[in-house]
């Protein structure tokens, strides 16, 4: 049996970046969340929002660490399995990865020490500027990275000079066609993941009658804030998928599972696509729909997958499947959220038990969408590695075996499995011990100082 090295690349690259993938889901949204507790800390002196603070800061050390050991994977695999990659577009993407290293993981790590170990040596409003300048490095972060994802999807400002892309103009680079519409995206993402992840843990907590106050001040603040974006998550989906459709429709032909170009194109609900007969199978789909929502009228034509070579077209099944993976969960979310937020209106948040076992089991969602949605776009790319212009085996490492990636491969899933395994139980056990009942800090009495009794309805 011939291993092929292209085809093994591609599968551990997928490996470490989907699980990579799912640790900045989580820090982005929780660095900006534990910026709100200790403001609203250091606002009303509130020892809830202290407590709360304290725990989530916990959890994000945990996820912060996990990130940086498997961040360090993916550049190392550039050279040993992606070299004619790294050569080709390294004058574009190269000064991009260094701004994400210079501005955004310098600025987390200079005040992450702050933020974990500086509660009994600064005032709480520094360690509140502290958490503030890490939620930004955060954000720099996602900026610079989803920056040099957007060129490789929609590239713009280069030249090819001997086989090599060469910038020509950078604010054309960074501000590609696609990076707006995906920075807001991804970003409000990983706001719903974290989201989800504090309301089922709230609920978990709740249900059992532990750390009542904490949970129930949590609980409610996050019930309003996924009522508010997960609607806006949908839009921003929406205006990302028609951007996709101006820039790559053979990936949005996937998405839809749509074959032939046509006016009336139907929004296929399930099917089960053949690509070797070039159709779907057990096709459940509602007539003209497809049209009416990517071109805003029912006679409007929407290219279909046969439009292009079979040679450049995605696999149909991964992108069909999990495109509708993502779009399903964000109608659970919504569901839960508005749920939610009819509840709290009606005072019967806290002691609704069905809604604190759906909010529990809730808690991945956002984790499983990120993961979907990453697979809708990356899958939905190839066989591109640089759309249009760079294929895929065209960009691998010209000396590589399958052996050398296969040997390659078990030593990263027996790391990860240790690193990822380990770090996960930590986090449960974090989870499940729940936020401490007291905090020391330098202002012992803002700490201390109790809290005024929680209703139903407060939202902060």
């Amino acid at each position: 049996m011939t291993l092929d090295p292209v085809l093994l690349s591609r599968l551990q690259f997928a490996f470490v970046i989907a699980l990579h993938i799912l640790l900045p889901a989580f820090t982005v949204g929780l660095a900006s969340f534990i910026v709100l507790l200790e403001g609203l800390h250091v606002a009303k002196r509130n020892a809830i929002y202290l407590r709360l603070s304290v725990f989530w800061t916990r959890m994000f050390a945990v996820s912060f660490g996990m990130g940086v050991v498997s961040g360090i994977v993916m550049p190392f695999q550039f050279g040993t399995n992606w070299s004619r990659y790294s050569d080709a577009v390294a004058n574009v993407l190269g000064p991009l990865f260094a701004y994400e290293g210079l501005v955004a993981f310098f600025l987390e790590a200079g005040f992450l020490g702050i933020l974990l170990f500086g509660r009994k040596l600064v005032p709480p409003w520094m360690h509140f500027f502290a958490a503030l300048m890490v939620a930004l490095g955060t954000l720099f972060s996602s900026f610079w990275i989803l920056s040099a994802n957007s060129w490789m999807q929609t590239p713009a400002g280069y030249t090819i000079v001997d086989g090599r892309f060469m910038p020509q103009s950078w604010l054309a680079i960074i501000f590609n066609p696609s990076f707006p519409y995906r920075l807001v995206h991804t970003v409000i993402a990983f706001y719903l993941t974290t989201a989800f992840t504090v309301l089922g843990v709230s609920a978990w907590h709740l249900r059992r009658g532990r750390n009542v106050d904490v949970s129930r001040r949590a609980l409610s603040m996050t019930v309003v804030f996924v009522a508010i974006f997960v609607p806006i998550q949908i839009v921003a989906g929406d205006l990302h998928g028609l951007n996709t459709l101006d820039h790559q429709p053979v990936k949005v032909a996937a998405m839809e599972g749509l074959w032939n170009t046509e006016a009336r194109a139907p929004a296929v609900l399930f099917a089960i696509p053949d690509q070797a007969a070039e159709r779907n199978r057990a096709e459940i789909a509602i007539p003209g729909l497809a049209s009416l929502y990517l071109e805003h009228s029912l006679d409007g034509v929407v290219k279909g997958l046969k439009s292009v070579p079979a040679q450049d077209r995605p696999p149909v099944a991964p992108v069909f499947f999990a495109f509708r993976a993502m779009v399903g969960l964000g109608l659970l979310m919504l569901a839960t959220a508005w749920w939610g937020l009819w509840l709290r209106f009606r005072r019967r948040l806290f002691d609704t038990p069905a809604y604190l076992r759906v909010c529990a089991a809730m808690a991945p969602a956002g984790f499983i969408a990120v993961i979907a949605g990453w697979i809708v776009t990356e899958v939905g790319r190839q066989p591109w590695v640089v759309y249009g212009l760079l294929r895929t085996h065209d960009a691998v490492t010209p000396s590589l075996t399958g052996g050398d990636v296969v040997i390659s491969l078990v030593l990263y899933i027996a790391v990860y499995a240790i690193v990822f395994g380990a770090g996960l139980m930590y986090m449960l056990r974090l989870a499940k011990a729940g936020p401490p009942e007291h905090v020391e800090s330098r202002d012992a009495r803002l700490a201390e100082r109790p809290a005024r009794p929680l209703s139903g309805a407060d939202a902060f």
